[in-house]
Parts: C-alpha cells; sequence; structure tokens
C-alpha cells in the first residue's frame, strides 16, 4: 500500500477504506510517513469529507493509536461530558459534583486551554495543591469511592490524534467536520465512559459558527458512539455570549461553587442541570428526565453537590478555596458604558481574547497562566444600562491594560431596543 495511493484517492473524493485509514495513522504515528503527504491528505479530507463509515474507522484508528482506560472495575454506569470550547465554561465543576452527588460515577479526563477558551485543568489547578496527575488506579479507586474524578489525559491517549491536530493547526485543516468528531470521539472512547453528553457550541465565542455546521458535528458524533455501542447525547448550545458571568481561572472556580451552593448565574445553572439530568437518567439512577431534574435541584438546596465538589479538591490533595481570601490582584477595574439602553450583543470572542491578555488563558502552549485575572461582567444581553453604569470588572496585575479595557468595552453593543435573551439551549441530539 503506498500513501500517495490514499491521497489521491481521496483527492478524486472516492471512500477510504477501513485497511487505508489504519495504514496511514499507523504509518503517521510511528514516524514512517511524513507530515507533507499527511498534510495533502488532511486537505483533501477537508475539501472532500467522509461519510460515517469513514469517520467512525478514523476514530478507531486514532483510538487505537493508543491505550485505553478500562473502566470496568468502576461500579455502575460511567458518565462524562465533553465541551467543544467556550468562553466562561466552567460545566464541568460544576456538573461533575452535580451528578456524583446523585449517585452517577463521574470520570473525566480533562485538557488545559489553549487561545480564548479556557481548560478545565487550569482552573482545577487554580485551586492550591490541586493534583490533577492520577494514576489510573488512583483515579478508579477514587471515583468508586466519592463518585467523581477529573484528571489531566495522558500522553498514551490516542496519540496520533496530538500529532495530527498539531499539524492540522498549521496547515488550515482544522475546521473539517469528520476530522474533529474524530479527534473528540477518539479521546472520549479512550477514556472508557458509558454514557457521554458532548456540548457543541455555536456562536462568536465558539469553534463552531453556525447552527448548521453544529447539527453536523453532532450527528456524526453520535453515530460514531453508537457504532461502538455507546451513549451519546449532544447539545448544542448558544456560546454568542460567555457562559456566566466570569472568564478567568479562579474567578470561575469562584463561580462554579456559588453555583453549587444555589447562588449561581442562572445560565449556568441550567445549563448543567440540563446536562446532568440527561447523563444521570441515562445512568439508569431516575425513571426519566423530570426526575433527575428535581433530584439535581435537591442536591444543590441541600448542599450535597457543594460537599461533593470540597470533598474531590480535598481527596486530590487540593486545599478548599476560602471565597473571601481566594483572589489576589493588583487592581479592580470597572469598565463603565458610555450610554444608556439595552445590551443587544456580548461578543464572547473578544471578552475571551481580553481575559487571555491580561493572562487567564494561552496564545501559545507554552504560555504561563496568571489564575488571579479575568473578567466578571455585571450586565449580559437582555440587561438595562445606564451611562457610566458598570458593564465589568476586570481582575488584572498587568501595568497598563489600555487595551483590554477598550476590548471588553466594544465587546457590548448597546442600543436602545430592548433585545430578548436567545434561547440557551438550542436543540438536542441522540
Amino acid at each position: 500500500m503506498r500513501m500517495v495511493d490514499i491521497i489521491e484517492k481521496k483527492r478524486d473524493n472516492h471512500t477510504l477504506k477501513k485497511d487505508e485509514i489504519d495504514f496511514f495513522i499507523q504509518g503517521y504515528t510511528k514516524g514512517d510517513i511524513p507530515d507533507y503527504q499527511i498534510s495533502s491528505l488532511m486537505m483533501a479530507i477537508y475539501f472532500n469529507g467522509m461519510n460515517d463509515a469513514e469517520a467512525t474507522h478514523l476514530t478507531e484508528a486514532i483510538l487505537n493509536s493508543g491505550d485505553t482506560i478500562d473502566l470496568s472495575s468502576i461500579d455502575g454506569i460511567k458518565v462524562d461530558k465533553h465541551s467543544t470550547g467556550g468562553v466562561g465554561d466552567k460545566t464541568t465543576l460544576v456538573l461533575g459534583p452535580l451528578v456524583a452527588a446523585c449517585g452517577a460515577k463521574f470520570a473525566k479526563l480533562s485538557g488545559r486551554g489553549l487561545g480564548h477558551t479556557g481548560g478545565t485543568l487550569d482552573k482545577l489547578e487554580s485551586i492550591a495543591g490541586f493534583n490533577i496527575s492520577l494514576d489510573n488506579e488512583s483515579f478508579i479507586k477514587q471515583v468508586n469511592d466519592l463518585n467523581i474524578a477529573v484528571a489531566g489525559q495522558t500522553s498514551s491517549l490516542a496519540p496520533a490524534d496530538k500529532l495530527l491536530y498539531a499539524l492540522r493547526d498549521v496547515t488550515g485543516t482544522v475546521p473539517s467536520i469528520p476530522l474533529i468528531a474524530a479527534s473528540i470521539m477518539s479521546k472520549k472512547l479512550a477514556s472508557g465512559a458509558d454514557v457521554i453528553v458532548l456540548d457543541v457550541k455555536i456562536g462568536e465565542g465558539a469553534f463552531m459558527k453556525t447552527l448548521e455546521d453544529a447539527r453536523e458535528l453532532s450527528r456524526i458524533m453520535v453515530k460514531i458512539g453508537k457504532n461502538f455501542n455507546k451513549k451519546i447525547i449532544a447539545f448544542i448550545t448558544d456560546m454568542s455570549e460567555p457562559l456566566g458571568f466570569a472568564v478567568g481561572n479562579k474567578l470561575e472556580v469562584v463561580e462554579a461553587i456559588q453555583t453549587l451552593q444555589g447562588n449561581g448565574p442562572k445560565d449556568l445553572h441550567k445549563l448543567c442541570k440540563e446536562i446532568g439530568a440527561y447523563l444521570i437518567h441515562h445512568a439508569g439512577l431516575t425513571a426519566n428526565v423530570a426526575d433527575a431534574r428535581d433530584m439535581i435541584e435537591e442536591k444543590i438546596n441541600n448542599l450535597e453537590a457543594s460537599d461533593k465538589f470540597k470533598a474531590m479538591v480535598e481527596s486530590q490533595d487540593g486545599t478548599f478555596p476560602d471565597l473571601n481570601d481566594y483572589i489576589k490582584t493588583n487592581g479592580i477595574i470597572a469598565v463603565k458604558s458610555e450610554s444608556s439602553g439595552y445590551v443587544k450583543a456580548l461578543n464572547a470572542l473578544d471578552i475571551g481574547l481580553a481575559a487571555m491578555r491580561l493572562g487567564a488563558g494561552r496564545a501559545t502552549k507554552d504560555d504561563t497562566i496568571d489564575p488571579d485575572v479575568g473578567i466578571v461582567l455585571n450586565k449580559k444581553v437582555g440587561d438595562k444600562v445606564e451611562k457610566d453604569e458598570v458593564l465589568a470588572y476586570i481582575y488584572n496585575n498587568k501595568d497598563d491594560i489600555t487595551a483590554e479595557i477598550k476590548t471588553v468595552l466594544e465587546a457590548f453593543r448597546i442600543t436602545e431596543e430592548f433585545q430578548e435573551e436567545k434561547p440557551l439551549i438550542i436543540e438536542i441530539i441522540e
């Protein structure tokens, strides 16, 4: 078998067979196939796509390029979630303890943030002492004992995906839907969960910009999951404005704890409640989704969900934060409105980029995170605003944040017309 024949076959829009896909994934992982040939193939896939069978075979080949995690020694049905990335998306920090408090086994491997979207591991590591490097035995024991563990992905999981993504990132082929689907699903399947909710974000602050693309990505991932006998549910959710109010690592930890205690933003509460209800129901813990919603509210009201988060932090060597003395910055700057009216739009991408430049995120993988800095919104879409009223607070450790203030101010579009809130959950595909 020759790599050039596979390239030409996909260039001419023909379907690749399983053995051809296995050949180039194995060859590239071993270093036998050069970057330039894989780049050529990725571009051919970008333009001509892949059918469901090809996407499933590609997922399987990437999955088999490394180790998989055997969670069979965890009692019960294992649940997980994955988000395609967004601004202020601290869902895992709320969702995990919620479903664990309800009796579901939440076993999650997470990644770091890059660009304008934050990573779960960065948020957790902003908690003093928190250990994200659990070996398999410790990970499984903690899920059995507490119903929850969140740890870092190991380099041995789906190594082909890391190689392919690095190449796609510099060759303009990241937006290919079948390549995205195979990348996400290979890692999720390698992590061993039985029921997985995929939170597919659309909007300015998300990777998917259109509902059509989000639907197609969701459909393919649900189909791949079915082919592997996994229950996959895809939520298509809005990311035209940040989720919640807080953007930044420690700031998002605080907001997650507040949400678990019943005092969080309504959009974050709603999303975690809905995703959690589907996970709990499909884990066999309730007769229907409505009963699962009721269970979640009960666990928030009696503080069992908050206690579960604290137990996870302490089990992973962290010190549960004192919210009154947790965030330390040189300054907090209030960004005030220059006009009166209603917030018509709030550009999530701009808020995310401003937070990244403050130090809350990474422009490159080698950048260092400042866990204390970030942005806390005071107004969101649909809110009434008076001139000189605070739109957002910037937590900063820089000498000059003139550019960041300007970016945050311009992220708010204020008009005289009232703007109704957009629905947060647009569609559910299963």
